[in-house]
């Protein structure tokens, strides 16, 4: 073996590995190579519930025949999809989604791949039989079945086949042509400089943008794109309120972006509040050929806690009664951020509002935290106490004892709460979204923005009023028997009243809105009371049932006899003052 000692030698054993790479993607057929690119991503408009408005734009490569080849296939929801010509001269005649066999080149990781990428070239070999002599042959080739081989026999499916590989190597050894089964190689010592990659085929669905050159010369490149709508990326908005103990607060707004459909790269991003209805967000186009959705992690998922807790439907969560569109003014661009991507400004687009970002770059699986706008609003401190229904009298005799102890703990010394009280005159409205509250720079609650309009108000609650004592008392002051005979049944007249004390311990005077929320009838109430009846239809009144309520089987004629009320107060108490708040109601009972 003198002849080769000058040679540079590379010995590969079977436990030589090497780092796996794609290379490049090719036609099945070698004689024509196809271009397969991907068309970037120039745009993409996120929706907080995880939607997102995708535009791919680009000068990209086209085949022998002029078309362009993408092997990226999106999966949108159906009506969404729409792919152009950015060229007006070159008309898309069509787009076609299909599932070819392709050409891939990688890494070679093991003998059977190493060969196949070296046929032509010389090597020593040894077999597991002989290991202490080795043998000089030439790599002749590594015999496969082609898919139109496999499609001659027949058999169903067979053209829908990978080609076939086989087990052995033809190997040229002194003249005639040896063959050796893979398994049977121990290792190859090339005598020249080998490939280290090597072509494999798979099936890969490709996307074809068919296009009419018309009487123009075709060129190696042509402008196109394609939109569409697809579950992949979301935006969460959160707050953070600095208020100054005057009156004054600052709000920064800032956006976690989460990426789980595709790499992103200097895009121009717009972050949307409020989410518009896609009536058929749960069926995918058939250009996507039916591929299975990729598994999003909980945040994209509607029966997770987070899928749709900051979810915004615009005038379900309007803080006030005024409408968005009457009180919207035309927003100032914001300034430029100093730090990360940059916010262009924002604009508002019908019901929806829109915040724009510049040069977004995001790999599918990241996450982001993007500063996006600050602004100044004024601020009120308001108190509320709110007292939920309590049973009838008559019902709570039919609560074990367990019941009964945790309705006592529910009724048992309510207590006022302290809220924040934005007046958003900003330019800018508020989303549902998570609210930290800090004054001078330290936290003092945690809490949730709603939906508020520009130009309505909105309330985060800050803890709880300590120093606002609360008594209540209710009782019975009548009994009548049949009062009231309704189709044939009599029914009792059952009158109640009841006494809220109200003492403000703080050092200053406060401003406190009081709600008494009661089954049945409202007669009365002092302190200018205002009462509200919501008649005898119950849904839409009740926001939130108690928790009480399915504890008792409410008879058939109680929602014919008897409505809902609410008794409201807007009250100032001074230091160390006392207010006692009284109130009147009746319901009717079958005895």
């Amino acid at each position: 073996m003198e002849h080769i000692k000058n040679l540079k030698l590379l010995t590969v054993s079977l436990l030589t590995v090497f780092l796996a790479t794609t290379i490049s993607a090719q036609a099945a057929d070698g004689d024509t190579p196809e271009v397969y690119s991907k068309m970037p991503i120039k745009e993409v408009t996120i929706f907080k519930d995880g939607h997102a408005f995708v535009l791919h734009e680009g000068q990209m490569p086209t085949d022998d025949k002029g078309n362009v080849i993408l092997d990226y296939l999106p999966r949108p929801v159906m009506g969404t999809f729409w792919a152009y010509s950015a060229d007006p001269s070159v008309k898309l005649s069509c787009v076609v989604a299909g599932r070819n066999i392709i050409t891939l080149e990688n890494t070679a990781l093991n003998i059977t791949e190493l060969i196949k990428a070296n046929i032509g070239k010389k090597i020593l070999f040894r077999d597991n039989y002989n290991t202490s002599v080795q043998y000089e042959a030439t790599i002749i080739a590594v015999p496969e079945r082609s898919t139109e081989e496999l499609t001659k026999t027949g058999i169903p499916g067979s053209d829908m086949l990978l080609p076939q590989q086989g087990n052995i190597i033809l190997l040229d050894v002194a003249g005639s042509v040896k063959a050796v089964g893979l398994d049977q190689i121990r290792d190859i010592t090339f005598l020249e400089e080998p490939n280290l990659t090597t072509s494999r085929k798979d099936f890969r669905n490709t996307m074809t943008l068919k296009l009419d050159w018309g009487n123009g010369k075709k060129t190696p490149k042509a402008d196109v794109g394609m939109v569409y709508l697809q579950k992949g990326i979301r935006w969460i908005p959160n707050y953070k309120v600095e208020i100054d103990g005057k009156g004054k607060a600052v709000i920064k707004l800032q956006a976690t972006i989460i990426n789980e459909l595709a790499d992103v790269e200097n895009v121009k991003a717009h972050l949307v509040i409020g989410v518009p209805s896609f009536a058929f967000k749960d069926t995918a186009d058939p250009i996507s050929l039916g591929q299975t959705v990729s598994q999003l992690s909980q945040y994209f998922q509607e029966s997770a806690q987070t899928g749709y807790a900051f979810y915004n439907g615009i005038m379900s969560q309007v803080a006030d009664g005024r409408s968005y569109r009457e009180n919207a003014r035309q927003p100032a661009s914001a300034e430029t951020v100093d730090l990360g991507p940059e916010v262009a400004g924002s604009e508002k687009n019908e019901d929806l509002f829109v915040f724009t970002v510049e040069n977004i770059t995001l790999k599918k699986g990241q996450r982001m935290i993007i500063p996006v706008t600050e602004y100044n609003v004024t601020y009120s401190d308001i108190y509320k106490l709110d007292l939920s229904y309590a049973p009838p009298l008559e019902a709570r005799q039919h609560f074990d004892s367990s019941q009964q102890q945790e309705l006592a703990k529910l009724l048992h010394a309510p207590k006022a709460k302290h809220y924040l009280r934005l007046n958003n005159k900003s330019d800018y409205p508020l989303t549902t979204a998570p609210a930290l509250i800090l004054r001078n720079g330290k936290i003092i609650s945690q809490a949730m923005m709603t939906y508020t309009s520009i130009n309505g108000i909105c309330d985060l609650e800050m803890s709880t009023a300590i120093d606002i004592k609360v008594k209540l008392s209710e009782k019975q002051i009548k009994f009548t028997p049949n009062n009231l005979d309704l189709n044939g049944h009599s029914y009792t007249r059952i009158d109640m009243s009841g006494k809220l004390e109200l003492t403000n311990y703080k050092k200053e005077g406060i401003k406190i809105e009081v709600k008494r929320y009661l089954l049945g009838n409202m007669d009365e109430a002092n302190n200018d009371g205002q009462l509200e009846q919501f008649g005898f239809i119950y849904e839409g009144w009740i926001d939130e049932l108690p928790t009480w309520w399915n504890w008792y089987s409410w008879p058939w004629w109680w929602y014919h006899v008897n409505s809902l009320g609410r008794i409201n107060w807007e009250l100032d108490l001074n230091p160390e003052q006392k207010i006692e708040l009284e109130y009147s109601w009746h319901y009717f009972w079958m005895p």
